[in-house]
């Protein structure tokens, strides 16, 4: 069993406000969630407006279709025009 989880570090530049963020936030998550096989929650800078923490589980028995897999929601996070990516870390146990 492969089990791959991966951080993301957003800033959510138009962000004037916690609700702004989290709109922002819900939008990806939701997103993400019903378009991938993966669990995903927001993790950390709970209370900062502009930054946000995600961090997001795939659970599989191939090393290289977790690792794809992640990879992919990388790309798809750098897609999106209301956040940028800051940085981000994929950790295969």
């Amino acid at each position: 069993m492969i089990i791959g989880v991966l951080q993301l570090e957003l800033s959510v530049t138009d962000a004037m406000s916690l609700k702004d963020k989290r709109r922002v936030v819900k939008s990806i998550k939701d997103r993400i969630a019903h378009a991938h096989n993966v669990s995903i929650a927001e993790v950390g800078a709970l209370d900062q407006h502009r930054v946000a923490i995600l961090g997001v589980a795939m659970v599989a028995n191939d090393k290289k279709y977790v690792e794809g897999g992640l990879s992919k929601l990388v790309d798809f996070v750098r897609k999106v025009p209301q956040v940028d990516l800051i940085d981000y870390q994929i950790d295969l146990l």
